[in-house]
């Protein structure tokens, strides 16, 4: 509705000296073969926040900073009490940042998930299930976990231009979000039609290089 920035998300690339820029498609499956993800998701959590506080030191504006967090170092025993360090010793609000998880960690015991996010809700942080309808949408689980955000994968944003299919899904995601009073972000929004789709439709939020 106002155009202004309110958050940024952390995005993982590995620069290689031979290979190049590696993407985080091929990086994380790697990490998660070889138990590297979880010293790897604890330096870009706390890289992150870092960050978002130096540029509020810095005198720019609070935003939120949203970080991904594997299925992998989601199980971690640890997880809270770490992410809870990572704020301490950063000096991160806990208000300026938000975890986010995919349907497929919303799989996992459900009772530890419960347990898990409510331990990040006491902290302060916020929580979002990305890439939502991609994997394993389940809306008696949805309903029962404490979240602050859904987010649209961007397969669906990408085609709202010219199918009214993804337009249909895109639309029954913001409203569904509404209905739970859930935030909703459109992911992958590039040009001026899917940003005119998305406000007439009362999307919370758009994120990508529009």
């Amino acid at each position: 509705r106002t155009g202004k920035v309110s958050g940024v998300e952390s995005l993982l690339r590995w620069q290689h000296p031979d290979l190049g820029l590696i993407s985080p498609g091929v990086i994380i499956p790697l990490a998660e073969q070889t138990s590297l993800i979880n010293p790897i998701g604890e330096w870009v959590l706390e890289t992150a926040c870092r960050q978002n506080k130096a540029w509020q030191d810095m005198g720019l504006e609070p935003i939120l900073m949203a970080v991904n967090i594997s299925a992998s170092q989601f199980k971690t025993p640890h997880f809270i009490s770490q992410v809870e360090w990572i704020l301490k010793k950063t000096g991160l609000d806990p208000k300026y940042l938000e975890v986010e998880i995919t349907e497929s960690t919303a799989i996992l015991e459900f009772g530890e998930i419960i347990y898990k996010l409510n331990g990040l809700k006491k902290i302060g942080v916020s929580i979002a299930i990305d890439d939502f309808g991609t994997e394993y949408s389940s809306l008696c689980r949805l309903k029962m976990l404490p979240l602050d955000r859904l987010k649209i994968d961007k397969q669906f944003v990408d085609g709202i231009g010219d199918n009214h299919k993804d337009q249909a899904i895109a639309k029954a995601i913001i409203q569904l979000g509404k209905s739970l009073d859930l935030s909703v972000v459109a992911e992958g929004v590039e040009n001026e039609e899917q940003v005119a789709f998305l406000k007439t439709s009362q999307c919370d939020l758009i994120q990508g290089y529009y």
